[in-house]
């Protein structure tokens, strides 16, 4: 399971994660002992892993493996220190009351199936029983569809910051910020 929640995870955040990670195989490693499935809900059909939606609260966070440590440790030093300074780019703090989103991915092969927006669901639903007032998110502006999907699910875009100057290194220009509040009557 871990092997594949790193392949799926690679598969839609590996352009992004590459600036920092170039060499697919040192990613997928890296992911595969980084990230904490107990920070996340799955998508199973057949028996098949097709989705993960991951999320930061105080306690923990989805991707929370991915220090400094185990980047120099799957790295080397040096790359593992370059690692460090571009992930710290796409640092977002933690907020009092909000679930922040640590990404979500549907495989390739069963988008458009409504499962992407089952797992928002589940995540807000969860955000909900565990008594956050919001869930918060970002998004970049090369992935249209996915604000889309957002947007459609009662997520609000709050701010957008500009990496105009850094679209040649990052892939993309800026990163909209995007809230759904959570009614506390259900």
């Amino acid at each position: 399971m871990r092997d594949y929640a790193a392949a799926l995870y690679d598969d839609a955040f590996g352009p992004k994660f590459a600036v920092a990670v170039p060499d697919p195989a040192q990613r997928r490693s890296l992911l595969k002992s980084a990230l904490n499935l107990s920070f996340s809900f799955a998508a199973i059909v057949d028996n098949r892993l097709v989705g993960l939606a991951g999320y930061r609260t105080a306690a923990g966070s989805f991707t929370d493996g991915m220090t400094f440590r185990s980047l120099t440790r799957h790295l080397g030093w040096l790359r593992g220190i370059w690692a460090a300074g571009v992930f710290s780019l796409y640092e977002r703090p933690l907020k009092s009351g909000e679930l922040l989103m640590d990404g979500i991915v549907v495989d390739a092969n069963v988008r458009g199936n409504g499962i992407g927006t089952m797992l928002l669901e589940t995540l807000v639903a969860f955000a909900r029983d565990s008594g956050f007032d919001s869930v918060r998110l970002d998004v970049i502006d090369t992935n249209p569809a996915a604000r889309r999907m957002y947007e459609r699910n009662d997520f609000v875009a709050i701010s957008t910051e500009n990496f105009g100057y850094l679209r040649w290194f990052l892939g993309f220009g800026a990163a909209t910020t995007l809230v759904r509040t959570i009614a506390s009557d259900g």
